[in-house]
């Protein structure tokens, strides 16, 4: 996850959607937005669930533009090697990507190696010591990978299966289905705070260097006190100490092996036959090596967990041990895409689905902006979804490299499986990869300009980008009116409109009213977030002797959105027109960091 290290404000503005003059009374087309008016937000009610079969298919077929498409394999393999935003390491030895909209499987490639070292050197080197090229295995599409923390979602659905059924309370104490988990002052943690991750539990304990046997280990993890000082529900700590009370907590309550769980309820019903935990010895040429770990007495992990507690605890555990490809998680993808079913298989409810995609921790965002959860899932996470977020986008990372995102508005989803711990940790995360495959699907989404072309922001990080279009003359009252598209990172970027009356020396915001449809909300020239992937009518009033009107966007160090677009400038007074972008003032704009857009 990226360090917040400064925030950024990204000021941007699109433009108008007529060429007739604009009405010369001051205010005229501006009235006030109806009361209660808000930006533009999106809740999984507003999620249509479909019921697609995955099928290969081109980038054309899905609407997308299948130059972005092609990228993806390019993009992934330049992580191969260092690169200027992973430098001293490549981000993984091998990596496989599937990325799909609408059930069309628009690409699924591998790079790299499955294997591809034998040990790693000393520190602070690391220095990979490779395996004789006859005994290192190249990575194939069809490759297994260890999920590691993608297996809570595992976890988190047979749960919901049992709440289905009514044997779980999500509101009920744990302690309820396992009692000695009260020990700790945890007796009004509920099912679901662990699903939440707002238990109050810490984060990890070393459960398989502490403890000698399974036993104790599971039972050590059940009676870990929760964080001195701290209230259940209050605070936000990403636990694997809480999945691992969630899967003794389904299995207490089914008197069933967690294992069975997830192949009766999930693996089998979808016909996902490469995922399970602990796979036999004769898929090991199948599986991508994880890490050199001699601390633990295992060498070069390959073919079991590569997370030290779970392969402790036996190979099986609520947080991790869970082996799948990349098609088999696509079929998991879709059938939540479907309202949780697929090929007429249903492992979850359509109503379980979207209360899963729900923000329970939305009280607690301004206090910890990166606990935007559902019930198991992550929500919204510019760092690795970036262009594909949205409120109700969602998925989850492992520790191995390992990754998925769901946009379900536009009905799309990119799995990222790697090895990046291969042949360690220390080389670094793969986060700049997740970002660039969630990117080159999120651009392969054409935003179509109202006009012949519109602007857009360049996409750059750590940058402000301006556009700007000088009047005709002073303005004498009057009103600017144009087109904005925006989709940007919540708070770290933003979009704002600016007007200047001194020639563009110094600037102002222009207040701005926008409309789309029935809809009608204010801004005091900045908007930030998701902007409902539509063009909205933006009205300014212009001040007296405005002289410039300016665009401007800016970023932070990573992790974008899909954009900002203007489109349609138009600005007139009583005296006719200061500006007409479809006109011959189209050529007077300034831009600095901003390209002309077809698509």
């Amino acid at each position: 996850m990226k360090a917040r290290l400064f925030t950024a404000t990204v000021l941007v503005a699109t433009l108008s959607t007529t060429l007739t003059p604009l009405p010369v009374q001051a205010g005229a087309g501006a009235a006030p937005p109806p009361a209660g008016s808000a930006p533009p937000a999106v809740t999984p009610a507003d999620i249509h669930f479909r019921h697609d079969t995955l099928r290969p298919g081109h980038a054309r077929e899905a609407g997308l533009l299948p130059e972005h498409v092609d990228r993806l394999p390019a993009d992934l393999a330049a992580y191969l090697r260092p690169t200027p935003d992973h430098p001293g390491h490549p981000a993984y030895s091998g990596a496989v990507v599937l990325a799909a909209k609408d059930g069309v499987i628009v690409q699924h490639a591998a790079v790299g190696s499955a294997l591809r070292y034998a040990a790693v050197g000393p520190p602070p080197g690391l220095v990979g010591v490779e395996l004789p090229a006859d005994e290192q295995i190249p990575m194939r599409p069809d490759t297994i990978f260890d999920l590691a923390s993608v297996s809570k979602l595992f976890t988190t659905i047979v749960t919901m299966q049992q709440v289905e059924r009514g044997r779980v309370d999500l509101d009920a104490p744990v302690a309820r289905y396992v009692p000695e988990f009260a020990a700790g002052g945890k007796e009004a943690v509920t099912v679901r705070m662990l699903l939440t991750h707002t238990s109050g539990l810490p984060a990890f304990t070393p459960l398989w260097s502490r403890y000698p046997t399974p036993a104790e280990r599971f039972a050590a993890a059940l009676a870990t006190p929760l964080a001195p000082g701290v209230q259940p529900g209050t605070r936000y700590v990403y636990s694997d100490l809480g999945l691992i009370a969630l899967g003794v907590l389904v299995e207490r309550v089914t008197g069933r092996p967690l294992a069975a769980l997830v192949s009766d309820g999930v693996t089998a019903p979808l016909g996902m036959t490469d995922t399970g935990y602990n796979p036999g010895p004769e898929r090991r040429s199948r599986i991508a090596a994880t890490e050199y770990q001699p601390y633990t007495g295992r060498g070069m992990v390959h073919g079991e967990v590569h997370d030290e507690n779970a392969w402790s605890l036996g190979g099986v555990a609520g947080h991790a041990g869970v082996f799948s490809t990349a098609a088999d998680l696509a079929v998991l993808c879709q059938s939540l895409l479907n309202g949780g079913e697929y090929r007429g298989r249903r492992i979850l409810r359509p109503e379980t689905v979207r209360a899963m995609l729900v923000n329970h921790n939305a009280p607690l965002e301004q206090a910890y902006p990166e606990s935007d959860r559902g019930l198991g899932f992550e929500l919204n996470k510019h760092w690795y979804m970036t262009g594909l977020s949205s409120p109700v986008a969602f998925g989850h990372t492992g520790f191995t490299g390992t990754s998925i995102v769901v946009d379900p508005l536009s009905h799309s989803f990119v799995i990222l499986l790697s090895n990046r711990v291969h042949p360690d940790r220390g080389w670094g995360s793969n986060n700049v990869a997740r970002r660039a495959v969630a990117r080159d699907l999120a651009e392969a989404m054409p935003v179509r300009p109202r006009s012949r072309e519109a602007w857009r922001a360049d996409p750059r990080d750590l940058a402000t980008v301006t556009l700007t279009a000088p009047l005709r003359r002073a303005a004498r009252g009057g009103t600017a009116s144009f087109l904005l598209w925006y989709d940007t990172e919540p708070r770290y970027d933003s979009a704002r409109f600016e007007v200047s009356t001194d020639g563009g020396s110094t600037w102002a915001p222009g207040r701005m009213l926008l409309r789309q449809g029935d809809r009608r909300w204010a801004s005091d020239g900045t908007v930030t977030g998701y902007g409902g992937r539509v063009w909205w009518q933006v009205s300014v009033e212009l001040p007296d002797r405005a002289t410039h009107l300016r665009w401007s966007s800016s970023t932070d160090a990573s992790s974008q959105g899909r954009g900002v677009y203007v489109d349609r400038i138009v600005a007139a007074d009583r005296d006719g027109f200061l500006f007409q972008g479809e006109g011959g003032d189209g050529a007077r704009l300034v831009p600095a960091g901003w390209s002309p857009a077809r698509t």
